[in-house]
Parts: C-alpha cells; structure tokens; sequence
C-alpha cells in the first residue's frame, strides 16, 4: 500500500509520522492523477499550520477493499476513524473534526482511558 505521512508536533518537521505524538491522525484516501485528491491535500496541509495533526496518504488502488468501497468517493478524509469528507472536502468540517478529535484525545489522557 502507498502512503506517505506529514506530521505536526513539536519539532515542526515536516513529512514524518509520530507515532504516539498525540495529534489526531487523518487519513487521506486517493488515486492516481486525481485532481481533487490534490486539492483535499492541499486543505489538510492549510489546517496543519493551526492544528497540530498528522496527515497519511493511502493509495487504494493498492488494495481491493479500498478501491470497492471509495472508487467512487475519493478523495475520502477519515479523521481518527471517522470519515468527515467525500468528494469535496469542506475544510471547516475537516478543522471541526479535527479540534474535536485533539479534545477527546485530551480528555482521555485525562481519565486515564
């Protein structure tokens, strides 16, 4: 499966996953020569400059279940297993999901869950 990572954290490099940093996780489904996927990477990338998350890129046309579901949907933004955009991604959605999936993050590390 291809995929490529950007993430947002204390050291502001760019283009690495952190495992275990405690930012959400968006996952970006795409396909080749996709003009829209490049236009919802690009939101992602303008949210990422305010909120801290990582952004990960998959491919699915690596792999059949991916494909059989979004083929027709792409770009998909799921954001901590929560699918908030199809097709045009509504940016302000995306930064709603996003500061909601950092506070129930928060929360959690709080109670301990």
């Amino acid at each position: 499966m291809t995929q490529s990572a950007t993430g947002a954290g204390g050291s502001g490099e760019r283009g690495v996953l952190r495992a275990g940093s405690n930012v959400p996780e968006a996952v970006l489904y795409v396909t080749s020569n996709c003009h829209l996927c490049s236009v919802a990477r690009a939101l992602l990338v303008s949210v990422q400059r305010t909120i801290p998350f990582n952004i990960r890129s998959v491919n699915i046309e690596d792999d059949d279940e991916l494909l059989k579901r979004f083929a027709l949907e792409v770009p998909v933004v799921e954001i901590d297993g929560e699918i908030v955009a199809q097709g045009r991604v509504d940016v302000d959605r995306v930064r709603a999901a996003v500061n909601e999936a950092r506070i129930t993050q928060v929360r959690r590390k709080a109670t301990g869950e």
